[in-house]
């Protein structure tokens, strides 16, 4: 089974927000945005590859939400969220795929928090003192 994987991370490269879909279109683009947007707040400008779907998202959230979210398409501008992506691939290769969607989302789930607590993305009483494994066990538990 194929799946798409978008990933944001800001300047500084911590993780905004992910998203897991069955396509690479305009809708779900569009609704990776929101879901990023909701959970943050709106960006002045984004950086993306020449995926035309992803222009393509971001022109329809402007246009339906009226807002200004300028695109920036460069592969080297992009080039934070590529390296960062570049760990997630790093686990997931040896997998070769999931089976199903549902399991691709919990994996990939899990390690996007492992990453974040790598990235001390995560504050909270648990963190103090604590190795990365032991603030997994204890957020998990």
């Amino acid at each position: 089974m194929w799946t798409y994987y978008y990933r944001a991370v800001d300047k500084q490269g911590n993780t905004v927000d992910f998203f897991l879909s069955n396509r690479r279109n305009k809708t779900a683009a569009k609704r990776f945005l929101a879901k990023a947007i909701n959970r943050n707040s709106q960006p002045s400008i984004v950086n993306i590859d020449k995926s035309g779907a992803n222009k393509a998202g971001i022109l329809r959230y402007n246009f339906l939400k009226r807002k200004r979210i300028k695109i920036r398409q460069s592969k080297y501008l992009n080039n934070i969220v590529e390296q960062d992506h570049r760990f997630i691939k790093k686990m997931t290769r040896p997998m070769l795929g999931f089976k199903s969607q549902e399991a691709a989302a919990i994996t990939l789930a899990g390690i996007e928090v492992v990453q974040m607590i790598r990235k001390s993305q995560i504050y909270s009483s648990i963190a103090k003192s604590r190795s990365v494994p032991e603030q997994f066990r204890l957020l998990a538990a």
